[in-house]
């Protein structure tokens, strides 16, 4: 994997929590949620499936999609080449 791959990786991951934190912030102020317990719930929720959402759709109708999860291409794993045993 290369070091572009792994920090795509990364910011793949975190753009989704950030989204996720946005939506636990906006549901404590909009709903008045008294239970941090409940708003940390839901904001692990509510990024879980914008990451699944928006992973689908960038798989099923465009790479473009990818763009809300932090870039638009997912990063490529390759496979590493066998060890070599020595005798």
């Amino acid at each position: 994997m290369t070091l572009y791959d792994y920090l795509a990786s990364l910011w793949r991951t975190a753009i989704p929590l950030i989204v996720g934190a946005l939506g636990t912030w906006l549901a404590h102020a909009g709903i008045g949620i008294d239970s941090t317990v409940l708003s940390a719930w839901l904001g692990s929720a509510f990024a879980a499936a914008y990451y699944a959402l928006f992973r689908l759709a960038e798989q099923h109708a465009g790479a473009a999609w990818g763009w809300l999860l932090g870039l638009a291409r997912p990063p490529a794993y390759t496979k590493p080449a066998p060890a070599v045993k020595s005798v």
